[in-house]
């Protein structure tokens, strides 16, 4: 299965759940003609990770994912030889390594004889794939998913440009693995540190920001089933109120459906003051966040100046 068109794109995005301007549509459909990986940027919580989840549902594949983070090295992306199945293994056949050597007629006849066995303990049976060699030699055509690619190291990120760019692999004991099939590659970064040129020369490049409120609306409503007009419009305009402040971290999308599930899950029907005081700790993540929003909340409500509806 594949993409046909943008709208095509943005249509079973949608069938996906996945609710998404052109823009993005456009970029999804792009990588996909041209075999380029998609770098998307943005803020945690408006959507990089469900947009990889929903490519793989929209295009029927499965999704590999390799989590990132300080430290991670080649072996834990790519793949590791188990030793410890070799050396059972070698325990296992020792009469037969026996039978291998015996009649040679030096030490270095015998290490000759051994050597010529070496593909049975360096073969595939003996590598624990990891995600990127998982996607690499898939019979089928995968999303591999690189999420917050930002928090690994600069070592690291360089590794993943080679790979990027040829689509293989070498093992030096078992040579070069070639993808069979392209997988389609997403990239997501926080922006925890820069991302190199190199690394943006290679992708097409998506910014995600916060949805604007048409959007985040019809994604609250396909999120939460049920919620009541009224009150979708208020949480949808608080959040974005709420957001215009100096926030450590500003509600994304995610808060916003976790406070309608929330909302909902309390029976909820009308956004008051007091509700809103009680279920802060939903939309923030920090104490110096809480106090902000408070003072804000409070200021408005006694002022009657919010830019949208709390009822006393």
């Amino acid at each position: 299965m594949e993409f046909k068109s943008v709208s095509d794109v943005k249509n079973k995005l949608e069938k996906a759940d996945y609710i998404t301007s052109k823009e993005i549509a456009t970029v999804v459909f792009l990588a996909e003609a041209t075999n380029k990986p998609i770098l998307v940027e943005g803020p945690a919580g408006v959507g990089k990770t469900e947009l990889g989840k929903a490519v793989a549902r929209s295009l029927n594949r499965k999704m590999i994912r390799l989590q990132c983070y300080e430290g991670l090295d080649e072996s834990k992306a790519l793949y590791e030889w188990e030793y410890a199945k070799q050396l059972l293994y070698t325990q296992m056949v020792k009469e037969k390594i026996s039978d291998v050597v015996t009649g040679s007629g030096s030490l270095s006849e015998a290490v000759d004889r051994i050597a010529d066995q070496e593909d049975a303990f360096f073969s595939e049976r003996f590598i624990q794939p990891r995600p990127l060699l998982q996607a690499i030699v898939s019979d089928d055509p995968v999303v591999l998913l690189i999420d917050e690619v930002d928090k690994s190291d600069p070592e690291f990120e360089a590794f993943l440009l080679e790979i990027l760019s040829d689509f293989q692999i070498s093992i030096p004991e078992l040579g070069t693995k070639k993808a069979i099939k392209i997988p389609f590659v997403i990239l997501t970064s926080n922006n925890y540190r820069d991302m190199s040129d190199a690394l943006k020369r290679r992708c097409v490049h998506v910014y995600i920001d916060y949805p604007d409120r048409e959007i985040e609306m019809r994604i609250v409503s396909l999120k939460t089933p049920g919620i009541q007009e009224r009150l979708l419009e208020n949480i949808v305009d608080a959040i974005r109120d709420i957001r215009k402040l100096d926030l450590k971290k500003k509600p994304c999308i995610s808060e916003t459906l976790d406070w309608a599930q929330s909302l909902m899950a309390l029976q909820i029907e009308d956004l008051s003051f007091e509700v809103i005081l009680a279920t802060l700790n939903v939309i923030c993540k920090y104490r110096s966040d809480s106090d902000k929003v408070r003072d804000y909340l409070e200021k408005n409500h006694t002022s009657g100046n919010a830019a949208w509806s709390i009822s006393s």
